[in-house]
């Protein structure tokens, strides 16, 4: 199997990766572009660590080969705000409680950021709804939902 040359936007920079066809695309974010905060867990898609959102959908990027990406805009957890900067979704989160160790924060981060974005103003179940793909050893889950929560009324201005 040879290589595959493959193009994409990566946290709205174009990137180009020369790869082999069963390359997974968290092994192109992590281990070729350096952008770290896409976590390898449990490699099956339980647990949900390695979630980004390629062309406005929360994928794991454990299950997706590279391939598939080729063309897409992808965003990683480094993307959703300003290098040195924390936006709303992840202000919340510190506020709020939303993170102890912080492994499984990107992934809760990418799918809150997948909801917010097709939903602003979810209700509590929506929020847990939209969290189930993502597993958290450390919180039980009340401080993640509240940081959703508190970052929906921040994004919507109240």
């Amino acid at each position: 199997m040879g290589k595959h040359l493959i193009t994409l936007t990566v946290n709205g920079r174009a990137e180009e990766a020369e790869i082999p066809a069963k390359r997974l695309l968290c092994d192109l974010l992590r281990d070729d572009l350096m952008l770290t905060g896409t976590k390898r867990g449990c490699e099956t898609g339980t647990c949900g660590a390695c979630s980004v959102i390629v062309d406005g959908r929360l994928v794991k990027s454990c299950l997706m080969l590279a391939l598939q990406a080729r063309g897409a805009a992808v965003t990683t957890v480094e993307g959703l705000a300003a290098p040195g900067e924390l936006s709303p979704l992840q202000q919340c989160f510190a506020e709020n409680g939303g993170l102890q160790c912080g492994y499984c924060t990107p992934g809760f981060l990418m799918a809150a950021s997948a909801l917010l974005a097709q939903n602003p103003g979810p209700t509590e179940a929506q929020v847990r709804e939209a969290l189930d793909g993502n597993l958290c050893r450390c919180t039980g889950y009340s401080g993640i939902v509240a940081s959703v929560l508190a970052a929906a009324e921040k994004l919507r201005g109240h």
